[in-house]
């Protein structure tokens, strides 16, 4: 198994932070297209609660669909080959 260098080691840091970060904005947007009415209607309490557990859980899928879409892609990357040093 080969080791990675620094600016390996780096670019999949830099991708899972944004892999993350876009993930929570998913999660966000889908949250608040769910129940961002909810509270202007006129609603049951029940009615408020479904809403935001809905919500809830495709805010959760969104995120966990994002993330792995970024980072699955960033894993099919070939990686660069640098200078083959083991050779004399």
């Amino acid at each position: 198994m080969e080791r990675r260098t620094q600016a390996e080691r780096d670019a999949v840091t830099v991708e899972i932070g944004y892999a993350f970060v876009s993930g929570c904005f998913a999660a966000v947007l889908v949250f608040g297209a769910v129940y961002g009415a909810a509270p202007a209607l006129d609603l049951s309490p029940a009615a408020h609660r479904t809403l935001a557990v809905a919500g809830g859980v495709l805010a959760a899928v969104a995120f966990l669909l994002r993330v792995t879409h970024v980072l699955w892609r960033f894993g099919r990357q070939p990686r660069a080959e640098g200078p083959d040093l083991s050779e004399g």
